[in-house]
């Protein structure tokens, strides 16, 4: 997985001067990323949807809630290595407090004790803590299966999913690719509800999609407080 990412960005770079613009500068390979969200749209209907729609139907809410959870306190190591590397301290500190709380009293995570002991659950990664420290987000870029990026975000992705993940530590082949499968399904069955206003709302989903996630990880990058652009 790990090859076929850097096969991709390599081709993406190969088609920076072949690729024609419609007009948007952040995203120099629409022709390219159009088709490749094409494609991630037809294996969520057919695919992803399905399946996250089987998994709300049979799970009850609190299995839900405790999947959900833990996949999100097995997240607060990420989160913690990030907050650190980019010497956010007290961000960093409650993080970790964070881990061990619901490690602990919350069972492994399937309790968010921590929340309720008003420990805030943050949100960094790789990708934003390449942009802390100055480096642009580079061009827009749709990966297949894994959705909308950048090619910064495709680099912290890398390091965030292939040398942080705390799944990856698993011995068991079986277990470990299982539980993968369940964060996805997870993750796609609390956007159910979002998906479908953003389907039946958006004139050009492939541009609204590409819209919200570079403004969304600009504010994440400066925490909420991005710089004007220049016009």
């Amino acid at each position: 997985m790990r090859s076929s990412l850097s096969l991709l960005l390599l081709a993406a770079a190969a088609f920076l001067s072949g690729c024609a613009s419609n007009g948007d500068p952040r995203d120099p390979l629409e022709p390219m990323n159009r088709g490749i969200h094409a494609f991630n749209e037809k294996v969520d209907q057919y695919a992803m949807k399905p399946l996250a729609q089987g998994y709300r139907a049979i799970a009850p809410q609190f299995v839900e809630t405790g999947v959900r959870n833990f996949f999100s306190n097995l997240d607060d190591v990420t989160v913690m290595a990030n907050n650190l590397l980019q010497f956010k301290i007290a961000q960093g500190t409650s993080d970790f407090m964070r881990l061990a709380v619901n490690s602990t009293l919350g069972f492994a995570g399937l309790l968010d004790i921590a929340s309720e002991m008003g420990l805030r659950k943050h949100n960094e990664d790789f990708g934003q803590t390449l942009g802390h420290w100055g480096l642009g987000s580079g061009p827009y870029l749709v990966l297949p299966l894994l959705g909308p990026s950048s090619f910064r975000d495709t680099a912290g992705l890398v390091v965030d999913n292939y040398y942080a993940e705390p799944v990856r530590w698993i011995n068991d082949s079986g277990t470990r690719d299982r539980t993968r499968a369940l964060r996805v399904v997870s993750r796609r069955a609390d956007l159910l509800d979002a998906k479908e206003a953003v389907d039946a709302a958006a004139l050009d989903n492939y541009e609204f999609t590409r819209d919200f996630t570079l403004e969304r990880r600009r504010a994440l990058v400066y925490d909420g407080r991005p710089p004007q652009l220049e016009e």
